[in-house]
């Protein structure tokens, strides 16, 4: 173990001979190309992460077993260390295993199943009790996996019998934030444990998740040795040698420079679109351009996601639609080289009201024919989307869903939706940030006030308090689980906060309907906060 090499990589969760091809190649770049005798791949890198119930299905694991038996034919002239599931009787494994010369030599346990948030490996593995350390040249080498990191014990024990490198590797998932933390962790692990350690995680979107690599490494002293990029594949070089009786590490490819907040994010919302519809098997992207922020910024996102030539749009004005937002909306789609149809609703919008009118007499115009706007939408966008085999993309943003302001069936009809766990403010920062280096996004969309257009001079301010108290609002609400009295209690208006509240409360029944899409927070509505539907608790 003297070059070892990191192999960031995005498998698809269940594509065995497709993720057994991806690491077979890396395995040989490492070996022939990098001159590694080492090369690390991310936890649960045969079956990607994470898999679910599949690890349920018998057949799975023999799945799992032919592609080990492919991967450990291909560890010759390179050891490799890499994780997969491992069954033993009637138990199951979260296992890393070191592979050489054809043969698995060792292999060990996850010890530290998290239970938490969108992790739910306790339903699936049994924990791990026992260390495994590897005696190499240049000392011995702990093994771990993950979770195991999170908790001084494993590291501890570790050092105590004698390691003086960790190995861990990861399948950790983004969030906002997530890599200073990583950051920071490490630096501390490796400080008051005595442990240089190497933290190899995994990148790609499966489903709601994106796991953004940014692997680490880190000398006893807590110095950064490398650190490998975000959200981009790759092998990453790093050199062990001992020095003056010490584990010396040298970084042999350069280190990344971080990503500020937005640019992180914008990343992460681009790879977490690309993989759903390229894992998936859609040929592209359909999105209803509205002239407004958020499909604005979705479009930009499925563009630099998918290419133009993959994307299409539908412009769908009805008699409530602004010149300015059918004028803005063909301005973006020429400036990104888009394919652009404009179809007016108005057609179908009357037809509805027609046939509804019998049953709709003497009752007043509301919400109701706002939603068949919306609606009739829906349906082009699904139809164009069935006939092309592109996916749709809903534009609905966190803020929205959160309390309501979204259309069953509607402008929520679609496959996945980018900006999910976005708020409204986010979004007009990450628009200012996509149009840095050259307006893409006009201006004019994102000065003008937020509308849904779907009566006369509507303003979503007529139904919604101002984004920038809202969105704060909703933040302690949701993510960091902070009663109404004590928002209130720092500083935002009683009314309001109670309003927004039992909007919240009310709502799951649309956000359990909701298409999926890229979690960027720490409290993602879907696998991160899971409310019953029918529920009479309210926080007053």
């Amino acid at each position: 173990m003297n070059r070892i090499a990191i192999a960031q990589v995005d498998p698809c969760v269940g594509a065995m001979e497709d993720n057994t091809a991806l690491l077979v190649k890396y395995i040989a770049e490492a070996r022939d190309v990098a001159g590694a005798d080492t090369v690390i791949f991310p936890e649960l890198a045969v079956t990607g992460y994470p898999p679910e119930d599949l690890l349920l299905r018998p057949h799975f694991h023999v799945q799992v077993q032919r592609a080990l038996q492919r991967v450990t034919d291909a560890a010759r002239g390179i050891d490799v260390i890499l994780g997969y599931p491992q069954p033993l009787g009637a138990k199951l494994y979260n296992a890393c295993g070191l592979l050489r010369d054809g043969e698995i030599i060792t292999a060990y346990h996850k010890r530290n199943l998290p239970n938490y948030g969108v992790f739910d490996e306790k339903r699936y593995f049994t924990e791990g009790t026992e260390l495994n350390l590897l005696t190499t040249p240049h000392g011995k080498v702990a093994l771990s996996v993950c979770e195991d990191l999170w908790t001084e014990h494993h590291a501890r024990e570790a050092a105590q019998a004698g390691a003086e490198l960790l190995i861990n590797i990861n399948a950790s998932p983004y969030h906002t934030d997530k890599a200073a933390v990583r950051e920071e962790l490490l630096r501390r692990r490796a400080r008051d444990c005595g442990l240089a350690i190497i933290y190899v995680n995994l990148i790609g979107g499966q489903d709601e998740l994106v796991f953004d690599g940014g692997s680490l490494v880190v000398d006893a002293r807590g110095e950064f040795v490398l650190k490998a990029p975000q959200f981009e594949q790759g092998l990453y070089l790093v050199e062990l040698e001992r020095a003056a009786g010490r584990l010396k590490l040298t970084a042999k490819s350069p280190r990344a420079r971080g990503a500020d907040f937005n640019g992180s994010v914008y990343r992460a919302l681009t790879l977490g679109v690309k993989d759903y519809v390229s894992k998936n098997g859609f040929k592209g992207a359909v999105i209803g351009l509205s002239g407004g922020i958020d499909s604005a910024l979705t479009l930009a996102v499925a563009v630099d996601a998918l290419g133009a030539e993959n994307v299409a749009v539908l412009l769908m004005p009805s008699r409530y639609t602004a010149d300015m937002s059918v004028e803005d909306a063909q301005d973006m789609a020429g400036r990104l080289g888009v394919a652009c149809h404009i179809v007016s609703i108005e057609q179908p919008f009357t037809a509805f009201a027609a046939i509804l009118a019998p049953i709709f007499e003497n009752l007043p115009a509301d919400t109701t024919e706002e939603n068949i706007q919306a609606r009739c939408r829906g349906l082009l966008l699904m139809a164009v989307s069935n006939k092309t085999g592109k996916l749709v993309l809903t534009t609905g943003n966190k803020s929205e869903l959160a309390v309501g302001y979204a259309t069953l069936y509607g402008d929520m009809a679609g496959g996945f939706a980018p900006l999910k766990d976005v708020p409204k403010t986010l979004v007009y920062a990450l628009s200012r940030w996509r149009n840095r280096n050259g307006e893409v996004i006009p201006q004019r969309i994102i000065d003008r006030p937020p509308t849904a257009e779907l009566r006369f001079d509507q303003k979503d301010a007529d139904s919604l308090p101002d984004y920038e108290i809202l969105d704060p609002i909703l933040e302690q609400y949701i993510e960091l689980d902070r009663t109404p009295d004590e928002i209130i209690a720092a500083g935002y208006d009683q009314d309001t906060v109670h309003q927004v509240a039992a909007q919240v409360d009310k709502n799951e029944y649309k956000r359990r309907q909701a298409a999926p899409g890229v979690r960027i927070t720490e409290r993602a509505f879907g696998r991160d906060r899971r409310y019953p539907i029918t529920s009479r608790y309210r926080e007053r």
